[in-house]
């Protein structure tokens, strides 16, 4: 696949903790290596668990904070990960006083997308990918005043239904708002989804119901072994390729990667 001239950014974002959101950014990002794109993963969540799920060690100023502020090229930040293709921009637990910081600051919705712009036109990524914070904080409402899309985990609970109405209406506001009239919902995933249930069936049938096509034929199953693998530091295709949940993100990767394509025509 030849690289875009302007690259897609697509943040993944849902304010709501625990949905397989940092989970479904790490896993999509190495899966998509496997069809030869390349992507860059920035970590923009301070709890840096998508910098540490990829087996890389918080460091300091290594995060995209200063960039934030004005001081120095996000091409700087870019660290190589073990994986070919997959570029990561990490996080640290000091990017959480950003927020207080660009709130001072004019033009504060629009400093990561200043920021990212260079890399946007260097022809390097397939994609970038932002793991935003579980929050509607000021670092998510910057990644989503600079993304293209917005990809949504939703866990399969009745609960989620009321967190995916409020991340689609923020999305909404921002379009309509005029600070990024271009932002789309890219896709809904729905994640932990148990067969054994009831519960998890009904769930998915509902939101497709509300959104149609926009969400993943994939489902991306409840899984020890997916549970398992952050911890050691690496994608869940690299940590137990043959298991259910490693099947699940290629097949995603290439759903994805089959809308974005098709999207681009």
């Amino acid at each position: 696949m030849q690289l875009p001239d302007k690259t897609p950014v697509i943040a993944l974002a849902n304010q709501k903790g625990g949905v397989g959101k940092t989970t479904t950014a790490i896993n999509l990002a190495a899966s998509l290596t496997v069809l030869k794109r390349n992507i860059l993963l920035i970590d923009m969540d301070p709890q840096a668990n998508a910098t540490s799920g990829l087996g890389i060690e918080k460091m300091e100023h290594q995060s995209i904070y200063d960039v934030l502020l004005g001081d120095g090229a996000i091409e700087d930040k870019i660290l190589d990960t073990s994986y070919q293709r997959l570029d990561l921009i990490p996080a640290e637990v000091d990017l959480a006083g950003v927020e207080v910081e660009i709130a001072r600051s004019e033009n504060y919705l629009h400093r990561f997308k200043d920021a990212i712009a260079p890399l946007r036109k260097g022809k390097r990524y397939h994609y970038i990918l932002l793991d935003c914070p579980p929050s509607l904080g000021i670092l998510t409402m910057n990644a989503l005043a600079a993304a293209d899309a917005v990809t949504i985990p939703m866990q399969c609970e009745y609960y989620a239904m009321e967190g995916l109405s409020v991340i689609t209406g923020v999305i909404e506001r921002l379009k309509h708002g005029g600070a990024n009239q271009n932002l789309e919902l890219e896709g809904i995933v729905m994640t932990m989804y148990d067969s054994r249930t009831n519960l998890s069936r009904q769930v998915v049938n509902e939101v497709r119901s509300h959104f149609g096509n926009t969400v993943y034929r994939t489902v991306i199953p409840r899984s020890i072994r997916l549970s398992e693998a952050p911890s050691y530091g690496k994608p869940i295709i690299d940590y137990d390729a043959r298991s259910s949940g490693a099947l699940a993100y290629k097949a995603l990767a290439a759903e994805f990667d089959k809308r974005q394509t098709r999207n681009r025509k």
